[in-house]
């Protein structure tokens, strides 16, 4: 059938519905400086369909009918909107929901940025973030298949990986930070931004603004002189 016919993929009046609910996301996120400029992504995934934000669009006007659809199995597009680019972030996301994923938020979060630049200062390209003892960090799991979120006491942990020049050459390095930290849910990029997803909407959406908060914090506390770990 062709993509073009398929509108009856991404037509609900319900406010859940993943095309709806990438708009509603994405309109949000925009107010937050996350996905200024038509940077940054969302994607769901809703069984065995992948609904994907478009590149290029600016992400707080994105309607229902902008969607991508792709069949998760086969890779292969159910539903390819003609006025718009595929989003370059689509391996990257579907290299979370391999995880098993329901759900991949990409921001370009200044809070994320700004935290790759200090870990690179201050320990070196092949740290990762680390931060202990802050309160929020009980917004993020402890790791896939494990029970329950991080305690005040646990030290959260997040890779980075390197920029490139195009985001999909990003899939490697994401795949591998992946496989050498396996509790995460969430990849910094330097200079660049931050990935982040769970096992459904909520959960990607509340860890991300987590996740968000403690690098505002972070930041923060280096002007302060304050550290992230004990020492």
């Amino acid at each position: 059938m062709a993509e073009e016919n398929q509108d009856h993929l991404i037509q609900s009046e319900d406010p859940q519905h993943p095309a709806n609910l990438i708009c509603t996301l994405c309109a949000k996120f925009y107010t937050l400086g996350w996905v200024t400029g038509t940077g940054g992504g969302t994607s769901i995934r809703h069984h065995d369909h992948i609904y994907i934000a478009p590149s290029g669009v600016q992400k707080e006007l994105m309607k229902p009918e902008d969607m991508f659809v792709m069949e998760y199995e086969s890779r292969n597009y159910l539903r390819r909107p003609s006025v718009h680019k595929p989003s370059a972030c689509t391996p990257l996301f579907l290299a979370a929901f391999d995880k098993g994923a329901g759900c991949c938020i990409h921001t370009h979060s200044q809070w994320a940025v700004l935290i790759t630049l200090l870990v690179e200062r201050d320990f070196g390209k092949e740290a990762c973030f680390e931060i202990e003892e802050i309160e929020q960090i009980k917004g993020i799991p402890k790791g896939r298949g494990k029970q329950g979120n991080l305690g005040y006491y646990d030290r959260l942990r997040i890779p980075i990986i390197e920029n490139t020049a195009h985001e999909e050459d990003l899939t490697e390095s994401l795949t591998k930070a992946m496989e050498s930290y396996p509790d995460t849910y969430a990849v910094l990029v330097r200079r660049h931004g931050i990935y982040v997803w769970g096992d459904n909407v909520h959960k990607a959406k509340t860890q991300c603004e987590s996740l968000d908060y403690i690098f505002q914090l972070a930041v923060r506390m280096k002007e302060l002189g304050l550290p992230w770990t004990k020492q």
